[in-house]
């Protein structure tokens, strides 16, 4: 995460690189980049329609889906709903 912070930010987002929040027209997009080891945490590139990006470390979203066995999301804490195990009535990533 250092080495990245010192490189200045990207001009443009990698095609590669999706929106891992429900489709949204407005507000910030996060690409999953890696995760950064066991405590947590995670490597994320974040960007606006401007296309200028950054990496950001995050914690781990805590929430789980309900019950015994109930699958945890895979976003970072204070992501915008819905969770990745909630069903949405359209699952159509962004790619702005």
């Amino acid at each position: 995460m250092r080495e990245a912070r010192e490189k200045p930010a990207a001009e443009h987002v990698d095609g590669a690189v999706q929106c891992q929040l429900s489709a949204h027209d407005d507000g910030d997009h996060f690409g999953l980049l890696g995760d950064t080891g066991p405590y947590g945490i995670a490597l994320w590139l974040r960007w606006c329609g401007t296309g200028e990006a950054e990496p950001v470390v995050l914690p781990d979203c805590p929430v789980a889906a309900p019950g015994p066995d109930g699958e945890g999301c895979c976003l970072f804490a204070g992501h915008a709903k819905p969770h990745t195990w909630e069903d949405a009535p359209e699952e159509t990533p962004c790619t702005s």
